[in-house]
């Protein structure tokens, strides 16, 4: 027990350095100006030589809420894709396992699309869109896998492949139809990204991911019961059945608050937790804070890369995410072939 609780603390002060070193290079460094006394624009405007209107306004108006919304969106994913794979009892499980990435991104690429033929422009409809599709979605999931024990986790995979197929459709046909400038924007939607975001926009998200953040850390401790399995969770009082249904309602939430700001962003859901499972073993309570930190850390230095690779243009985020987390994907896979076979 004192192992596991020293490597804990060892895993939460790594984590949490590496999301100050990336905390550093997004505010530091970046195509217009690199210079570390940038750190200390956003608090001391003014004060620095060198250190001009233009360059504090980069700070103030561009990376910071870049910032925030990569540290937001980074925890919400690790903390989805943690609940996800403890629900599912399944370490290939994601938060876009279920089609809520997918109805979000199917009415947020409507918009897109269609959105000036039918008075809809603008990135205010796009993001109400995505809630609504991934509210849908939600809806969805619930009908199909639903029944009188609750929701059923083999039916509820079956139905987010469904979801999943039938948005891929559906974005193909609106591919089909849309213009060449819906189309550029399209693609990089669907590769995620964090640019573009302002203070403005940044409450439309947040909101549903604080309370979907919220209220999964609230139940850390139930979701680590149903690791003995759900009628060994029923047997220390936990009500199953509405557990289930609650957890699929706030990963829904979360998820949809994050696409709706910075479109499809893979991998961080699936990959983080395995990587926290690692360092701190599979108990919820230790593993939920350590996949947290490790997802924001993660997500801010990749699009610190995504932004210096190729200065002064912008990759998208979520080629970065892939390049790294399909390698390891190819690992658990293997992991879990080499398991079966043993």
């Amino acid at each position: 027990m004192q192992a596991r609780q020293h490597n804990f603390k060892t895993a939460i002060a790594v984590t949490a350095f590496l999301l100050m070193v990336a905390f550093v290079l997004a505010i530091s460094s970046g195509p217009v100006m690199s210079d570390w006394r940038l750190m200390l624009a956003f608090w001391w405007p003014g004060e620095f030589s060198g250190i001009d209107t233009i360059h504090q306004t980069v700070v103030t108006e561009i990376r910071m809420p870049r910032l925030v919304l990569g540290i937001a969106v980074g925890m919400t994913l690790a903390q989805a894709g943690t609940t996800m794979q403890t629900l599912c009892r399944n370490p290939l499980a994601d938060p876009g396992l279920i089609g809520i990435s997918a109805g979000a991104a199917t009415f947020a690429l409507f918009v897109i699309a269609f959105g000036p033929v039918i008075g809809l422009q603008g990135s205010y409809w796009v993001t109400i869109a995505a809630f609504t599709g991934a509210l849908l979605a939600t809806f969805l999931v619930y009908h199909l896998a639903g029944g009188l024990r609750g929701v059923n986790i083999a039916t509820l995979i079956l139905a987010g492949v469904a979801i999943n197929a039938m948005a891929g459709a559906c974005i193909g046909l609106f591919s089909y139809y849309a213009d060449d400038e819906a189309l550029r924007l399209m693609s990089f939607w669907q590769m995620g990204s964090l640019a573009g975001v302002t203070w403005d926009r940044l409450p439309y998200g947040m909101v549903a991911m604080g309370i979907s953040s919220v209220m999964l850390w609230w139940r850390r401790r139930a979701i680590n019961a149903l690791l003995l399995g759900e009628r060994q969770a029923g047997y220390l009082g936990i009500q199953v059945v509405s557990l289930k249904r609650e957890l699929v309602f706030w990963v829904a939430l979360g998820v949809g608050g994050a696409v709706a700001l910075t479109g499809m962003i893979g991998f961080i859901g699936l990959v983080i937790p395995h990587i926290a499972r690692m360092l701190v073993g599979a108990s919820v309570v230790r593993l939920m804070p350590v996949s947290m930190l490790l997802g924001a850390a993660v997500l801010v230095l990749a699009d610190w890369l995504a932004r210096m690779l190729v200065a002064p243009a912008e990759l998208p985020i979520g080629i970065i995410t892939a390049l790294i987390g399909a390698p390891f994907f190819i690992y658990l896979l293997l992991q879990y072939k080499r398991r079966l076979h043993a």
